[in-house]
């Protein structure tokens, strides 16, 4: 008896450590093919960022690196540890072939059919945004001119013939085309300008207004080198059409509006503006936006002394603010302002002022400041008195991560009742901010492929 459990003891013995053997090569190799896996992915996100179509003009190598260098080496590491675990998470999601934690793209960019369920973009807002349906409840319209010879009467099929109609309206372009205004483009309520699917470009004339009316979604377009207009009849709806005075020449301007979503669209080279919403507007999401070669990029609020902006609450979520920038991003009054997880790689004087004393959250945001010794503070405030009020101005910085010399200027007493106010969505990890927006911008999107 003796001798059969010594040899059972034996062969089990034996079976163990073939079984451990086993499983610790096994073990072994799917760690070989993880760390493979997570290499591939930052070589094509580094390769993305240096060849996305959106970003022609993007940085060269030594800008790219000044981008990445941190004083700090916790700070490496600590990106280095989220970077992983966020792609761990992203494949227990099942996201690992397209998503980004990216809440608004992995809504769905993930769907190769999407060129078939368009409006459920409508339902993948986040934000102060978030319940503008535009025109998901309405027909598609499909533009087929890029003319605009009559802003009076426009012809059917075109841009400002869609804008104008009374009913709800989800608006899709037939093929790329430029649409240069001769006069701005006044939107009706409940309108979605969605452009997903061709290259739509509004340049080198008027460019859109949005002025008192509801549920506005805009995008996937490519505005650009919008010029001062006025001075004519323009119609705004199906019964009505009146006299303009002369245009600022903003990308987009948004006038006494509510629920507003912009999101995937590149703007540059404006007379103005290239975003500036004004004149009580509010509950207003601005995401994944491509800025780029602008002076006085973003306006919050009409002036210091117009009150009725205190009721503003705008979300700013997931843009690049980009090459050839030089101030405003936003430039903010009176409101409750949201700037969660943004990238700002370039600015010339600063990139977040304000006056009128605005609550300003910043969340996990990236902040690379230029190699201008007198241009690494991130904030700026206009003050009319010199009695130092805006100390008592609620800003602060939560999370960002500063580059560069980078410094944000903090200030108020922090109450958690006024930053509640200006708190729209949850914000990541500033170390994902490079993925969270490396495809800002108007897309190019294909049927039958993932966007």
């Amino acid at each position: 008896m003796g001798f059969i459990s010594c040899r059972f003891f034996c062969l089990f013995t034996l079976l163990l450590l073939m079984t451990l053997f086993v499983l610790g090569k096994a073990s072994a190799s799917a760690e070989k093919t993880e760390l493979k896996s997570r290499l591939g992915e930052e070589e094509m996100l580094q390769q993305g960022m240096k060849n996305n179509s959106s970003m022609a003009d993007g940085l060269n190598d030594d800008e790219w690196i000044n981008e990445h260098a941190v004083e700090n080496p916790e700070e490496i590491a600590s990106m280095v540890d989220m970077s992983i675990r966020n792609s761990t998470e992203r494949r227990k999601l099942g996201y690992f072939s397209c998503g980004t934690g990216n809440p608004i793209d992995d809504c769905w960019r993930c769907d190769r059919r999407w060129y078939l369920r368009r409006k459920r973009l409508a339902n993948c807002a986040i934000g102060f945004g978030r319940n503008a349906v535009g025109g998901r409840d309405g027909k598609y319209y499909v533009v087929s001119d890029p003319g605009d010879d009559d802003p009076v009467n426009p012809k059917p099929g075109t841009l400002r013939h869609a804008v104008i109609q009374d009913r709800p309206l989800w608006i899709v372009f037939k093929r790329d085309m430029v649409i240069t205004l001769k006069q701005e483009l006044i939107m009706n309520s409940f309108k979605t300008i969605d452009a997903r699917g061709a290259n739509v470009h509004i340049a080198n004339g008027a460019c859109i207004t949005i002025q008192f009316v509801t549920n506005i979604i805009i995008h996937g377009l490519h505005i650009h080198d919008c010029k001062p207009t006025g001075n004519a009849m323009v119609r705004s709806s199906p019964s009505h059409y009146g006299w303009r005075t002369i245009a600022d020449g903003d990308g987009i301007s948004i006038f006494g509006s509510s629920h507003i979503w912009i999101d995937h669209n590149s703007l540059s080279n404006c007379a103005d503006g290239l975003v500036d919403a004004v004149m009580g507007s509010t509950a207003i999401t601005i995401s994944n936006n491509y800025f780029t070669h602008h002076n006085e990029v973003m306006l919050l609020g009409h002036s210091d002394s117009y009150t009725r902006d205190k009721q503003m609450q705008v979300t700013i979520a997931y843009n690049h603010f980009g090459e050839g920038l030089i101030q405003r991003m936003p430039r903010c009054r009176h409101g409750y302002f949201h700037v969660v997880n943004n990238d700002y790689t370039h600015w010339e004087m600063y990139a977040i002022g304000g006056s009128a004393n605005p609550t300003i959250n910043s969340q996990g945001n990236r902040y690379l400041a230029p190699n201008n010794p007198f241009a690494k503070e991130v904030t700026k405030r206009v003050e009319t008195s010199s009695n130092y009020q805006w100390r008592h101005w609620n800003w602060r910085s939560e999370g960002d991560l500063l580059l560069n010399g980078a410094y944000f200027t903090a200030s108020g007493t922090g109450a958690s009742a006024s930053y509640a106010r200006a708190s729209s969505l949850g914000a990541k990890s500033s170390s994902l901010v490079g993925i969270l927006t490396s495809n800002a911008g108007a897309l190019s999107c294909r049927n039958g492929r993932m966007c």
